[in-house]
């Protein structure tokens, strides 16, 4: 049996996670619901709905994320906000590259290509930083190299 101090730690890691999906969940149904735009912290970032199947388990899950258009290619930023690993989604896209994005009214296929060679992952993360909303702070609180994503449209 863990110590009270393990159990405490154990259950603030549960309502984190529940708080964020929670948080996302209110993020994609107001995405949904007004042709992907939002209000609230989001209201003036560019927004899209990622769904990947799980590395692991298979299972389904969609979140919202901030990205920028570099040439033909979206680009997404595994930041998973500055944290120590990398956010399940980017281990997801790993395991599973073709997957489904919602940008605006539109719904496409995609193939996605992880970059971790520099100075192009370097360069694509300043662009995220100039935009997003933590981005540049994100960078500072970790001392993982943070991975840029492109997803090319392939339908």
């Amino acid at each position: 049996m863990s110590n009270p101090n393990e159990q405490a730690m154990d259950k603030s890691h549960e309502e984190f996670h529940a708080n964020v999906s929670d948080f996302n969940q209110r993020v994609i149904d107001e995405f949904r619901a007004n042709d992907g735009k939002v209000g609230g912290y989001f209201a003036n970032d560019t927004l899209l709905l990622l769904t990947s199947r799980g590395a692991k388990s298979g299972k389904i899950s969609v979140i919202p994320l901030q990205y920028f258009k570099d040439n033909e290619h979206i680009v997404i930023i595994a930041s998973a906000a500055g944290a120590d690993n990398n956010p399940a989604w980017y281990h997801n896209l790993l395991a599973n590259p073709v997957t489904t994005v919602e940008v605006g009214k539109e719904t496409f296929r995609v193939r996605a290509t992880q970059v971790t060679q520099e100075p192009e992952r370097s360069r694509l993360y300043a662009r995220m930083a100039e935009q997003g909303h933590g981005f540049a702070d994100y960078e500072r609180k970790t001392s993982r190299k943070i991975p840029a994503v492109l997803l090319d449209r392939i339908d």
